[in-house]
C-alpha cells in the first residue's frame, strides 16, 4: 500500500511539471523571437573627441593695479570691492605734508630771486643811461647787464623748483589706470601708503575661463581648441582656446578660453572645465541599444548561429549626445539587436 501512495505522488509530479515545462520554453521562445525582431547595428570604431577634464576660473584678461606715486597719507579712498569705474577716474587721494613746507620755502626763494632781479634790473638802467652819457665804460655796462640776467635766471630756477614740488603733489591723486569692476580695495583711509605699494587692483579687458591644465597636455591644446565649462552664466558654456601661455609654473600651463555670457560678478569663481585634447577611435552605440539591469549595463549580440545572447558591457558617456561608448564586453565586428517597437 505504501509503495502504490509513493508511485501515485511521482506521477502527480511529473504531471505538473510537464505543462510548467512547456510554459517555461514557450516564454523563452517568444522573447528570443521579439529580441530578434529588433533593429540591428554592426558595431564600427569611429572618430570621438577625447575630452579632459581640467581647473578653471572666471577671470579677465588682464587686471590693473592702482599704485601709489607718492608717499603720504591716503586720506580719501571713494570705491569699494564691486564698484565699476572708468580709466581715468579719480578714486582716491594721497596728501604728504611735506611737499606744502617744501612749496612754501621754494615759493620764498621765487619772491627773493624777484627781488634781486627788480634790483638789478634797476641798476642796469641807471648804468645804461651813465654809459649813454658817457661816465661809465662799456665793460660797467655788460657786467650790470649780465647781473640782471643772472637775477632772471634765478627767478625762472626757483619757479620751476616750486612747479616741480607742484607736480609731485598732484601725483597724489589716485587714478583707475583701466576701465572695469574693483576686486580689491583694502588699503582704508587714513592709512600711511609708499610709492608702489597696491591700493585698489580693477579688472582690465574682456571677461574669459582660465584654465590651469597638467603640461603633459601642453602639446594637444592649442589655439582653437573646443572647451566646455558649466556654471557661468547664460552662456551656451562652449567656447575656444584664444591664448596658450609659453611657460610652465609648478607644473601647470596656463589658457584663456573665449566663451560668450560668462557672468562676470565674481572674479576668481572656480567652474567646472572639460578641454579637447584630439581624437580617437571609439564604439558609439545609440542608448537604445544598452539596457540596465541592477546597476549593470548588458546589449544583445547576434550569435553565429542566429540565436540572441545578452552579454555585459562596460560604458561610458559620449560627447555626442543619444550615444554611449563600449568600453569592454563587445568587440567591433559584433551584431548588436536593439528593442523592438
Amino acid at each position: 500500500m505504501r509503495g502504490y501512495l509513493l508511485a501515485l505522488t511521482a506521477l502527480s509530479t511529473v504531471a505538473l511539471s510537464l505543462p510548467l515545462a512547456g510554459c517555461s520554453s514557450g516564454e523563452e521562445t517568444a522573447q528570443t523571437a521579439k529580441a530578434l525582431a529588433g533593429p540591428r547595428l554592426v558595431l564600427a570604431a569611429s572618430d570621438t573627441v577625447n575630452w579632459q577634464d581640467v581647473s578653471a576660473e572666471i577671470a579677465t584678461v588682464d587686471q590693473a593695479q592702482v599704485l601709489a606715486r607718492i608717499p603720504g597719507i591716503l586720506t580719501t579712498l571713494t570705491v569699494r570691492e564691486g564698484d565699476m569705474v572708468a580709466k581715468g577716474q579719480v578714486i582716491g587721494r594721497i596728501v604728504d605734508s611735506q611737499l606744502g613746507y617744501q612749496a612754501g620755502a621754494f615759493g620764498a626763494q621765487v619772491a627773493a630771486a624777484q627781488a634781486q632781479a627788480a634790483q638789478a634790473q634797476g641798476e642796469l638802467s641807471r648804468v645804461r643811461f651813465l654809459y649813454q652819457n658817457g661816465v661809465y665804460a662799456k665793460a660797467r655796462l655788460e657786467q650790470a647787464e649780465a647781473a640782471a640776467a643772472a637775477a632772471n635766471a634765478q627767478i625762472r630756477a626757483a619757479q620751476a623748483q616750486q612747479s616741480a614740488v607742484g607736480a609731485v603733489a598732484g601725483q597724489g591723486a589716485v587714478t583707475a589706470p583701466a576701465s572695469g569692476r574693483v576686486l580689491r580695495a583694502d588699503v582704508p583711509a587714513g592709512s600711511p601708503v609708499a610709492p608702489g605699494m597696491a591700493i585698489a587692483v580693477i579688472t582690465a579687458g574682456p571677461t574669459i575661463v582660465r584654465l590651469e591644465m597638467p603640461e603633459s597636455l601642453a602639446d594637444k591644446v592649442h589655439a582653437g581648441s573646443r572647451v566646455t565649462a558649466s556654471s557661468i552664466g547664460s552662456g551656451s558654456g562652449t567656447g575656444t582656446v584664444i591664448k596658450l601661455y609659453p611657460s610652465v609654473t609648478a607644473g601647470q600651463v596656463t589658457v584663456d578660453v573665449d566663451i560668450p555670457g560668462i557672468d562676470n560678478r565674481l572674479i576668481g569663481r572656480r567652474v567646472a572645465a572639460k578641454v579637447e585634447t584630439g581624437a580617437r577611435k571609439a564604439l558609439l552605440v545609440p542608448a537604445s541599444y544598452v539596457t540596465n539591469r541592477y546597476g549593470i549595463d548588458y546589449v544583445t549580440l547576434l550569435a553565429k548561429d542566429g540565436s540572441a545572447a545578452q552579454v555585459p558591457v562596460q560604458t561610458a558617456a559620449s560627447p555626442e549626445p543619444g550615444k554611449v561608448e563600449i568600453l569592454s564586453g563587445a568587440n567591433a565586428g559584433d551584431t548588436l539587436i536593439g528593442t523592438a517597437k
